[in-house]
C-alpha cells in the first residue's frame, strides 16, 4: 500500500499576521459601526486603534498601580522594610 503525502499550504501572510474573530454584542457592533463611520474609518481600523491605545497604556497603568500601593500601604511597607 502506497502512502499518500498531504501538503497543506499556508499563505505567507498568515505566518506574520494574526487573524481572529471578535464577537461583539449587537450594541457594541452598532456603536463601533457608528463611531468608525463618524471618523471616516473602517470598523477594523477603529478596533485596531482601540487595541493599540489599550496596550500602549499598560506601562502607565502599572506605574499608577505601584504608586497607589505605595501611598495606601506606606505604613505597612515601612514596617516591612525594617
Amino acid at each position: 500500500m502506497e502512502s499518500e503525502r498531504v501538503v497543506i499550504l499556508v499563505p505567507a501572510w498568515y505566518r506574520f499576521h494574526m487573524a481572529m474573530n471578535l464577537r461583539l454584542s449587537a450594541e457594541q457592533t452598532e456603536a463601533l459601526r457608528n463611531t468608525a463611520a463618524q471618523d471616516g474609518i473602517s470598523m477594523q481600523e477603529a478596533a485596531l486603534a482601540a487595541i493599540d491605545a489599550y496596550t500602549a497604556r499598560r506601562g502607565q497603568r502599572l506605574r499608577d498601580a505601584i504608586a497607589r500601593v505605595a501611598t495606601e500601604d506606606a505604613e505597612l511597607l515601612k514596617r516591612l522594610a525594617q
